[in-house]
C-alpha cells in the first residue's frame, strides 16, 4: 500500500495551434474542408449532415403470406386443430342429430363368471341421413380405474328419425362397477 495519495494526477491536454509550413508559395486547388470546432472533445464529433431517408417499405405479398402462415402453424401446433375438429361447421348435423338414450346396465351373475349387459340405442334426430360412428363403452370399476370398449356399428347410416339399438356384454372389474357410460367415438 502507497503512503499518499499525490502520485494520481488527473490527465490533462493542451491544444496546440497548427502550423503551416512556409516554404509552400504555390497554393492548393480550393476545397472544402471543414474543420471541426477544438473546443473541448467537440472535435471528435462528426459534422452534422442531414441523412436522407428514402421511405419505408411495407412488406410485399410473399411477407405477408409467410407471416400469415407462420401465424396459422402456430395456431395449429398449439391446439388448433382440435378447435377445428370440434368446430360445428365442419362436423356438420352429424354433432347435434345423434343422440344416445335408453342406456341400462345390470350385472348378470348367474353363471361360474359374472357378465355385465349393456343395452341402449342411438337416435338420428336430423333431417338428413347420418353415417353412425362406432359407441364407446365405459365401464369405471369402484377403484375409480376406466375400462373403455368400443361397439362397431359396421358404419351404418341412419335416416332421419331411425333408431339402432345396441346390446353388449362385457366383463366385471373385479372390484365391481360404480358406473357405465356410452358415448360416441372420436
Amino acid at each position: 500500500m502507497r503512503g499518499s495519495t499525490v502520485d494520481i494526477v488527473d490527465a490533462d491536454y493542451v491544444v496546440m495551434p497548427r502550423l503551416v509550413p512556409a516554404l509552400e508559395s504555390v497554393s492548393p486547388l480550393p476545397r472544402s474542408i471543414v474543420t471541426p470546432s477544438i473546443e473541448g472533445m467537440d472535435m471528435l464529433r462528426k459534422p452534422e449532415t442531414p441523412a436522407e431517408r428514402l421511405p419505408a417499405s411495407r412488406g410485399g405479398p410473399i411477407f405477408w403470406i409467410a407471416g400469415i402462415g407462420a401465424a396459422l402453424a402456430a395456431f395449429w401446433v398449439s391446439g388448433g386443430h382440435a378447435l377445428v375438429r370440434q368446430s360445428p361447421f365442419l362436423s356438420g348435423a352429424q354433432a347435434s342429430s345423434l343422440s344416445i338414450s335408453g342406456v341400462t346396465s345390470r350385472i348378470d351373475a348367474s353363471g361360474p363368471n359374472p357378465a355385465l349387459f349393456v343395452d341402449g340405442e342411438a337416435t338420428n334426430d336430423g333431417a338428413k341421413p347420418v353415417q353412425l360412428p362406432p359407441l364407446e363403452i365405459r365401464v369405471t370399476g369402484n377403484d375409480g380405474r376406466t375400462i373403455r370398449y368400443t361397439l362397431g356399428t359396421s358404419g351404418r347410416a341412419l335416416a332421419s328419425g331411425e333408431r339402432f339399438g345396441f346390446a353388449s356384454r362385457l366383463d366385471v372389474p373385479k372390484n365391481g362397477v360404480r358406473a357405465v357410460s356410452v358415448t360416441f367415438a372420436q
